[in-house]
């Protein structure tokens, strides 16, 4: 037995949840994170009086150490922002420099002390240029000196304020968000505040915009502010805009003065209660789609000719909104939302209260749109309207109240609309992504030692944080866990929280202590390691021996309520256990007996687990589940194994399956294996009756590239039809698969029409094919798709955009290195960087280029992307 765990311990080390090879694609890598900074211990002072008694056991040096570490911890505590002053309306005035990048305000804050009185007030205004300031008080007005120091304000009082008093500051300024930016974090990728983007008009690839980004506490980069969670105020914002734009700002929009210049005035209210970070516009030449929720208005905002594409992109908005509000038994809060399509955002999306801000990436055609796989995003940021924006994390330190409920509300939508299946796949998926982080960090879920907000946002944060919510729910029932939710958002509607409001919540609904479950996933670190061993030497009661692994002295020994299933012909069993100790066996006291039962078959559970199974009880977990999820698991598994033979047997079957993602995983695996084809005519029929009736665009586009891996020459005819086909996804595998038939050239009509294309779905065969034929003189096609690419389809594309000019430096080799230059340099993204810099490396045997992207290599600030760098620049530089 203890040899056994032994070995389970290795795996564990190297294992994830269960492959899942197929569901991410890793494009950057997330920080690690130390608690404790590594310092020179002095020799202990003989005159501080300390002596350590040698047969009591205690290490001198140990001592000092752990007296140092509980130092940092009070030292860095991050805990909610002191109140002194309660920030209670803001009223903004702005202009906009759009040569200069500046933004041009005049300000009014009405303030009172928070509790105590106050002489003076201190707010967060980040490289300004500041004009008088003014203190009115019952109607007088007097001007003061104050103090700046280039982020803080800080403003003397003309007499003491108390409590009762209310009174505004009053003042004119000049703000630069592009001074002192940069250095953000993996999801929030840069510090500005407010972005002008192409505010010259300069490049006709990039439309003129301005839009804001406040979250961390950024927005004090364009208006004075207390920048902080825990604040809350209500704000009227005068926008001036150009003509040919428009303005979308938190609230509604009360009033429109036209100034007869060529601009107008737009008026933005809110009048409930927000956080300062929350607040934003966008203000751009944008497209509109108008719609409604139980009379509420619902908008999204797209670049003009994207129209058809947003109504498709956000159509599920409107059930949302139905959806969540029945769910959480509380209405949407606010008096619209509006989701706008920005173009250069730092982030994935933002959930300003009433106008969410997205990516570009959001900005499809009708016909990319159709495939729009986005509704996880929308959900997100639509969930934060109430977790988040209604009901505020009241410090970064307990930011999962923010974001694990939005993570959560991913699978809640996926759960109602798409089934349990889709659901269950994306809770999964959302393990693998903490887990990949977990390697590398393991952190408490809420922490209040950080060195910078921005390092709070990490998968912890996010998706372990999501999970756990899940565990949740599982464990308290859907009654008792909504019910909570409910209780929760009540009680703390338009206020700031901490994670015991809402174990408190919890408990008051249950009647029951949940201490248990907060501090072993909330407030503490890592996860349960599970050795799992069932014996079936009784049939009809199986024995179930359970052995937690994790490190007992860095992680806690959990508590997790489980459960084991069976099926007895076409019934599910189930039962529900508690694990409480390090090792524990469960009885299932079956009764009919059964050759196979499953632990936490619907992967509810947050664990890295070792369990020896079998290739035959992976076949029979594929045959016998009702779970999609775990039937996606048995071929998973089975792939990992390498068992050809099993595998072989099952892809008929699995190819047909009830769950969309498990044809699509068979598919995937069915092309690794076109042999099979041969051996068995037919599977090929099967794939073609998948291509005309299947209605899972992703699906048949997985069969396509099937048939076309197995013999593209004999379904010419069919990809050249399919290559037409309304769906992005379809058409895209068919070009592939054209581009692929040795010796055939593409038609010049079908080359002109997909070269246009700039998706890159499209793109990226195109590439293929000139790169691979070749096709001279493409030079200016490669340079122009570099420049309208983004995000995903960008970072996949540079290797081609590398390869064609290395291999054609005629073409214009010199302008894509300094693309490439530029993009490993500047880009806000790290795997854009990296994908740069993957790219570049095609060029390694010319001196001047290694030795220029060696000092941009030096420069980089993300510690793991550096340390890739520095492994292949060493090695280029020894070579030249």
């Amino acid at each position: 037995m203890k040899q056994l765990q032994t070995k389970a311990k290795e795996i564990l080390q190297k294992s994830t949840l269960f492959g899942f090879t197929s569901l991410l694609i890793l494009m950057s890598s997330c920080k690690s994170s130390e608690n404790i900074p590594d310092t020179e211990i002095d020799e202990p002072d003989e005159e501080i009086g300390i002596e350590i008694e040698e047969e009591k056991g205690i290490d001198t040096l140990q001592l000092i150490q752990q007296i140092q570490a509980k130092e940092f911890e009070i030292a860095n505590y991050k805990g909610s922002a002191k109140r002194e002053v309660d920030l209670i309306h803001t009223d903004l005035e702005l202009d906009f420099d759009f040569e200069n990048q500046t933004v041009l305000g005049k300000a009014v804050l009405t303030m009172k002390p928070y509790f105590a009185a106050i002489k003076s007030v201190t707010l967060d205004a980040q490289d300004f240029e500041v004009g008088k300031v003014y203190v009115v008080y019952q109607g007088d007005s007097a001007s003061v000196g104050y103090t700046y120091d280039g982020q803080q304000l800080m403003i003397p009082l003309p007499r003491l304020m108390e409590k009762e008093d209310t009174f505004n500051l009053a003042f004119s300024y000049n703000a630069f968000p592009e001074m002192n930016s940069g250095n953000g974090s993996t999801a929030i990728t840069d510090t500005k505040g407010l972005y002008f983007i192409d505010p010259k008009g300069e490049d006709p690839l990039r439309p003129t915009m301005i839009w804001t980004q406040g979250e961390t506490q950024h927005n004090s980069k364009w208006f004075p502010t207390i920048d902080h969670p825990n604040e809350r105020m209500t704000q009227l914002f005068k926008l001036t805009v150009p003509d040919s734009m428009i303005s979308i700002g938190n609230g509604e929009l009360v009033d429109q003065v036209d100034l007869e210049n060529g601009s107008h005035v737009d008026y933005w209210e809110m009048k409930k209660p927000h956080a300062p970070y929350l607040a934003a516009f966008a203000m751009g030449d944008f497209g509109q789609v108008e719609t409604e929720w139980n009379g509420i208005p619902v908008r999204y905002f797209v670049e003009k000719g994207y129209e058809k594409g947003a109504e498709i992109v956000f159509k599920n908005t409107p059930k949302m909104l139905q959806f969540f509000s029945e769910k959480l038994g509380v209405n949407y809060p606010w008096p619209k939302y509006d989701q706008v399509v920005v173009k250069d955002f730092v982030s994935g999306a933002m959930e300003n209260t009433t106008v969410s801000i997205f990516m570009e990436e959001l900005r499809l055609n009708e016909n990319e749109a159709i495939d729009s796989e986005w509704d996880y995003i929308i959900a997100h940021e639509l969930f934060h309207q109430w977790f988040g924006d209604y009901v505020t994390t009241e410090s970064w330190a307990n930011l999962p109240l923010n974001e694990g409920f939005a993570n959560y509300s991913e699978y809640l939508w996926n759960e109602h609309y798409y089934g349990k299946d889709q659901a269950a796949l994306k809770l999964v998926a959302e393990m693998e992504t903490y887990f990949q982080e977990a390697l590398s960090k393991q952190v408490d879920l809420i922490r209040y030692q950080y060195e910078d907000s921005e390092d709070m946002f990490d998968s912890h944060s996010y998706a372990k944080s999501g999970v756990v919510l899940h565990m949740l729910r599982k464990y308290l029932g859907d009654e008792a866990f909504f019910t909570g939710l409910n209780l929760y958002l009540k009680e703390h509607a338009f206020s700031s929280v901490e994670i015991h409001d809402l174990r408190q919540a919890f408990e008051e609904v249950k009647g029951e202590d949940l201490n248990w479950f907060f501090n072993q996933w909330f407030m503490a670190k890592g996860h349960p390691e599970l050795f799992v061993e069932i014996d079936y030497s009784v049939p009809e009661n199986i024995l179930v021996s359970i052995t937690q692994l994790q490190d007992l002295g860095s992680t806690p020994l959990y508590q997790i309520p489980f459960e084991v299933s069976w099926y007895e012909g076409n019934v599910r069993k189930v039962k529900s256990f508690l694990l409480k100790e390090s090792f524990q066996q469960f009885a299932l006291e079956n009764g009919t007996p059964t050759d196979l039962v499953f632990f936490d078959e619907g992967k509810d559970l947050l664990t890295k687990k070792v369990q020896d199974v079998s290739k035959e009880q992976w076949v029979r977990q594929f045959e016998r589940s009702e779970l999609g999820i775990a039937r996606y698991e048995a071929l998973d598994s089975l792939v990992a194994k390498e068992a050809t033979e099993e595998l072989k047997n099952l892809i008929p079957k699995a190819i047909q399956d009830n769950f969309w993602s498990v044809r699509e995983f068979a598919l995937g695996v069915l092309q690794s294996h076109t042999e099979w084809i041969s051996e068995n005519p037919e599977l090929e029929n099967q794939l073609n009756q998948i291509i005309q009736i299947q209605t899972k665009n992703s699906v048949r586009a997985g069969a396509i590239d099937v048939l076309a891996a197995f013999d593209a020459e004999k379904y010419l005819d069919e990809l050249l039809k399919l290559a037409n086909d309304p769906s992005v996804l379809v058409s895209s595998s068919a070009l592939m698969g054209l581009t692929a038939i040795e010796g055939y050239e593409l038609s010049e009509e079908l080359v002109e029409k997909f070269s246009e294309e700039d998706n890159f779905r499209y793109v990226i065969p195109v590439s293929e094919y000139f790169i691979s034929k070749p096709v001279m003189g493409k030079g200016e096609w490669f340079h122009e798709k570099m420049e309208k690419l983004s995000g995903e389809g960008l970072y996949f594309f540079l290797g081609y955009y590398g390869e064609y000019f290395s291999r054609f430096p005629e073409e214009g080799k010199a302008m894509a290195v300094e693309k490439l230059k530029e993009k490993m340099e500047f880009s806000s993204m790290n795997f854009i960087r990296l994908g740069a810099f993957q790219a570049i490396l095609a060029f390694s045997d010319d001196q001047q280029v290694v030795e220029e992207i060696s000092k941009i290599a030096s420069r980089e600030k993300d510690p793991e992307l550096k340390s890739y760098y520095d492994y292949f620049m060493e090695a280029l530089l020894d070579e030249n």
